[in-house]
């Protein structure tokens, strides 16, 4: 972005964004973070959980985003249990839940162009 005439960005965990949706893309793009944030809006769920929420995701890709989003700060995962069978849980920490007013507004674009564009069909 320029700025006064001048080039600037923003630097956040090391990493360099040209402008504030280059930022938000950085946190939330590709196919399936805001799938996982957005089936996390309610509440805690499982891994388990996740996967049959959004059944196109494999389990490594799941686990990869979620590690994503853990490190980003927008979820936090909590292990019960000291012996396997762990129990873990996923969820929004407070700076993960700023976001679902954003994805609410994705979401709701993304139904209105399907219902516009496209057809309701049986999976």
């Amino acid at each position: 972005m320029i700025i006064e005439g001048e080039h600037k960005g923003y630097k956040i965990n090391e990493k360099i964004y040209h402008c504030g949706t280059s930022v938000t893309m950085g946190f939330i793009g590709g196919k399936w973070k805001c799938v996982v944030l957005w089936n996390l809006r309610k509440g805690a769920l499982r891994f388990s959980e996740l996967g049959h929420l959004s059944p196109y995701i494999t389990e490594k890709m799941l686990s990869i985003q979620l590690k994503s989003l853990e490190e980003d700060g927008l979820i936090e995962r909590t292990s019960y249990g000291k012996k396997a069978p762990y129990r873990v849980y996923y969820n929004l920490t407070s700076f993960g839940k700023t976001l679902i007013p954003v994805i609410e507004v994705i979401t709701n674009w993304g139904i209105e162009l399907a219902t516009n564009k496209g057809e309701l069909v049986d999976l």
